[in-house]
Order: structure tokens, then sequence, then C-alpha cells
């Protein structure tokens, strides 16, 4: 019996001798690799945070106190240490526990979180909400150093140089963003000023001195001090409180310097130094690779982000002034091979979404014709850029859209189920589904000749290819057969799906591969008039694609029998992409019950 089977709680993890807390870390790594590895997840930033994670439930009191992530992909080894140790193994499947932090699911997680650069917002609202109130309770915020410097935390940091009282942020610094900070005399000085008598003798001294001139003169050298040691008075001239460089994994003197700041009447910035991956390997030497993982600590295959590099490699090779962008994600979005040939034309510019994106139009208006990569679930953050920057002045941006539609195990936070209606209607923008690798090619060059935005979505997972290709320039759309049940789909799903039917029914079903949804082609839809219609896409069903075709056939007085399968109006949770599929009736047999046989 482990150390791991007594602690259920916060409460429990306090019973334990801080000499005991090491074993309980290792017992945590363990179950978290043990269950990654079956159901996959998020795994090296995980394997990182355990002994921060332990040391915030040994002093703190949660859930009285309140604990936000910043991403929430670190925060296995919290959900294990409230009470959620027993459904552990459910975690990222269909009716178990989520990937992130969910506000549904217990009252320990104290926000709902799944992308970056918030955290330090809503620690500064809950701060004003307690204390407006007249409430106690202190507020922590975990953010990783790449998040940090987002620019959301960014207008948080800069938003009030008058913080709040017994609020944390911990820094979470796996060396990723920022400098090595190593010096032994600032960690002394740092470790000195956060003990409870070092601030009775500094308000003592603030009385018994004032702002006189000894008073001034004391600051000035401290101030010195800490500039030449450090270079990190920008913190604390934000009213940060900033405390570092220190070790992440040791628990000892995380538990002590935690207790001397717990209440602490300045908003303390704590600055660990970490290991990504942490206890295994392979995770501490290729920490990307072991970021979000599959079933035996492998990672996805997603066919078209494995093809984008090529199909930007083809068109610098034919002379095209492309650029490619990403933000944060050059592994995700398929860019590494890229990059690597093309250092001068890749740009990863971090977790800066609204800047990737107002960027690429710098870059459009001045000649180029940049390519940003980026997850539906993220691009959707950087919506007035696109709308103002790119669109308004009808630049030659190609969005290449990611991780479109039904995502699977990440759930709520990540689906792509909104970019359709999100692009859709933005002037200027033409917005494509291509059905294969293939088709994303022929899609991509289409776009490169227009020379006006464009966006090009497509899911992940393996999708092999399809046997018939039909160029986009010739037709908008590609048709196959004939039939008083017409079918339009979005995307690869969506498309084989409709095949299956068709397959059963021959003649009496036609399949549109709608791969192109703005333009509309409007000379088939004409062709709809008394027909049964059915629109099958991976995107809610308000503002999307059928949404479309409705708006079109009522605009030119088409009368069919039309029926949208799509998402509805609500969040959708983690499970497989095939129950998310079915979820919503986007199966054979649902398609089935709406044909005219």
């Amino acid at each position: 019996m482990g150390l791991l089977d007594t602690v259920k709680t916060s409460a429990d993890v306090k019973k334990l001798k801080i000499e005991q807390l090491p074993i309980l870390a290792e017992e945590i790594r363990q179950r978290i690799i043990s269950v990654v590895e079956t159901n996959g997840g998020h795994l090296s930033s995980n394997l990182g945070a355990v002994e921060a994670i332990i040391a915030l439930h040994y002093v703190f009191d949660f859930p009285k106190d309140k604990l936000i992530f910043d991403v929430g992909h670190q925060s296995y080894a919290h959900k294990i240490l409230s009470g959620r140790n027993d459904t552990f193994t459910t975690i990222r499947k269909k009716d178990g526990l989520s990937g992130f932090p969910n506000v549904f699911e217990s009252e320990y997680d104290a926000f709902c979180v799944g992308h970056a650069g918030n955290s330090i917002s809503a620690s500064l609202g809950y701060c004003a909400a307690r204390d407006t109130l007249g409430q106690d309770y202190s507020v922590i915020d975990f953010v990783g150093d790449a998040s940090f410097f987002n620019g959301e935390n960014l207008e948080a940091l800069i938003s009030s140089d008058n913080k709040p009282k017994k609020m944390l942020i911990i820094l979470n610094d796996n060396g990723m963003s920022i400098s090595k900070n190593n010096n032994g005399l600032y960690r002394l000085i740092s470790t000195y000023t956060t003990k409870k008598s070092y601030r009775r003798l500094k308000r003592i001294a603030q009385k018994a001195v004032g702002w006189n001139f000894i008073g001034r003169a004391l600051k000035k050298i401290k101030d010195f001090i800490k500039v030449s040691l450090n270079h990190k008075t920008a913190a604390e001239s934000l009213g940060f409180k900033y405390l570092g460089v220190y070790d992440g994994h040791n628990i000892k003197g995380l538990i002590k310097i935690l207790t001397n700041v717990k209440d602490s009447c300045e908003t303390v910035l704590l600055h660990l130094k970490t290991v990504k991956g942490k206890g295994v390997a392979d995770a501490e030497q290729n920490p990307s690779y072991y970021h979000g993982v599959g079933s035996n600590l492998k990672s996805g295959v997603s066919t078209f982000s494995s093809a984008i590099s090529g199909v930007l490699q083809n068109a610098v090779d034919k002379g095209e002034p492309i650029t490619a962008i990403c933000a944060g994600m050059k592994d995700g979005t398929g860019l590494v091979d890229f990059a690597d040939k093309n250092p001068s034309r890749f740009y990863d510019v971090g977790i800066a979404e609204e800047h990737a994106v107002t960027f690429a139009a710098g870059q459009a208006i001045g000649g180029l014709k940049p390519i940003v990569c980026i997850y539906s679930t993220f691009l959707q953050r950087a919506y007035d850029q696109i709308m103002q920057d790119v669109c308004l002045q009808n630049l030659p941006v190609i969005f290449m859209i990611d991780r479109a539609g039904a995502v699977g195990a990440d759930g709520a936070t990540h689906q792509g189920l909104f970019d359709l209606s999100y692009l859709r209607n933005m002037p200027n923008m033409s917005v494509f589904a291509p059905k294969d690798t293939i088709e994303l090619e022929n899609v991509f060059n289409y776009c490169l000749k227009l020379g006006t935005p464009c966006a090009i979505r497509y899911p992940n997972g393996t999708n092999a290819e399809f046997e018939t290709h039909t160029d986009i320039n010739e037709s908008l759309w590609e048709t196959f057969g004939e039939g008083e049940n017409v079918i339009l789909a979005v995307g690869p799903r969506m498309l084989r799906l409709a095949f299956e039917v068709q397959k059963e029914y021959g003649g009496k079903v036609q399949v549109l591969n709608a791969r192109c949804i703005k333009p509309l082609y409007k000379s088939i839809i004409d062709s709809f008039s008394g027909k049964n219609v059915i629109v099958l896409e991976e995107n809610v069903k308000s503002g999307g694609f059928g949404s479309f075709i409705a708006e079109t056939l009522s605009e030119n007085k088409i009368v069919c029998n039309l029926t949208i399968k799509g998402f509805g109006d609500k969040f959708v949770s983690h499970a497989s992409v095939l129950d998310q599929l079915e979820s919503v009736g986007l199966t054979k047999s649902e398609i089935v019950k709406l044909l005219k046989l």
C-alpha cells in the first residue's frame, strides 16, 4: 500500500511528514505515466509540475483558497490530490474526468481553462471579488513561462501597479522563454526577504525612519543591489514582490517559501525552475514530442498536419514569396521540416495569435504571401485581427486551420466547431475544406492565385486519400452521382459518411464534396428545387455552412426540403471523435432516416 492510497484530498497531504512528500511525488508521477500511457494526454507538462503542486496542497487550504492554472494541461497532480484519484483512469474519456480544470467537475477547480494567457486576469478578478465581498482566501496562479508572456497576461500585469494582497503567481519556468538566473546572492536576499521577521522589521523601520533621506537612501541601495544582481526590478515596478529563481522540484524548499509568503500583503511572483517531462528520460530530452501523446505514449499522427511542410516547400520551390507563421505550435501544425529548410521564411511568434495574424497582414501588405498555421480553437482568439487587419484590407493571407471539427479527448476548450461560423461572415474571406492531402495542395495553390484572404480547414487524426480528384479550377464542388436526395458534405469525415449512405442507396443519392464553403457554388444550388437536401458539417449549425445554404435558398426563393446536420448550441465534452459525432446524429443510420426513398 502506497502513500497515494491514503491521500484523497488536500487535508490528507497535510497529514504527511515533509520527508514523505518526495515519495508521494514519485507515486503521483507513476500514476500519471500509467494512465496517460493508456488514455493519452499531456505528459511532459504534468510530470514537471508534480512537486510544486504537492507543495501548494501542503501549504494552502484548497478549495477555500483558489488555484488557477494557465492552460491547465499541467493540472493532473492537482486532480489526483483533490478527490479524483479513484476516477483518474477515466480522464479524457467519455463521461470521465476532463483533461483540464473544470468548475463543473470539482470545487477544487477554480476556473475553466484550456487556452493560454488568461490566468492573471482571472486571478486579479478573483481577488477583486474577494476584497469587495469582504472574504478571506488566497489566490494562486500557476502559469508557465511561455503563457506568462501571452498578450492578455501582459495586459493584466500592467493594468495597474496597485496589486492585491494574498495573491501568488507561480512562474513555472522550464527554460523555454525566460533567461536563466542562478545568482546565489540574489536567492539569499530573496529568501531572507520572504520571512515574516523581515517583513515585521521592514514595517518597524518604515515607521521609525519614514521617507526621510535615510529611508530613501536605504531604498536606493536596495534597488541598486537588485538591479545589479538580477535585472528583475521591472516586476516590482508593476506592483509585484519578485522571488526566484528556486528549484521547483525541491519540495522542502518550496514549502518553506510558500509558508513565508502565504499571508503576504503583496502580490508575490515566485519564479520556479522545473524540468518538463521529469521522471521519464525520453520526455526530459524531447519534451515537445511528449507534450501531448496518445496511448502507449506515442505521438498521434495527423495526416493533414504531416503534409503541410511539403505543400509549402513546393510553393517555395516554384518561386512563391511565401512565409510560414505559427503561434508556439511548430510541431503540432506540421512546420518542423519547413522551418529547418527555410529558417528565413519561418516565424514562431509564441502564444500570441493576435500578433501572428497582424504580423502576417504587415508581411502581406509589404509584398509577401504569409501562411498562418493555427489550430481552429486558437485562431478564434484573433477574430478581430482577421476581420480588421486582413479582410478589411483584402490581403493575401492564407490561414491553414488545423484541428477543425471534432477533436476528441481534449474536449470543450479545444473543439474546432466554430471556425466556419466566425470566418464565412467576413467580407473578402474565402473558406475551403479539402477532402484529403492531394486536394489540400490543389486548394492551397488555388488560394495563392486568388491573392485574397483565404482559410483552409482540416481535421486531426488519420485521413486516407480518396480515389478520385477534380481540380478546383474546374469546379468549386465535386459531384458524385445523381438522385433526388442530395448530400452536401464538408470535409473528409463527412464525405466518407455521405459515400457510405450513397453506396447502399445507389442512384437515389447524389453526393457533393462541398470543398468550397465560401463562395457558394450557386449554379448547383439552383438545381436543388424540389429535392431532399441534407448538409453534413463538423461545425455548429448556427451560422455554419448549412445556414449559408439556407440563406441562399431563401434569397433565391428556391424551395426544397433542407436538413442541416451539425453540432447544436452547447459545448462538446471530451470523448472519442466517433462518440462526439454520434452524439449529434452524424452517423449512417441517422442520415438514412432523412432520405426520401
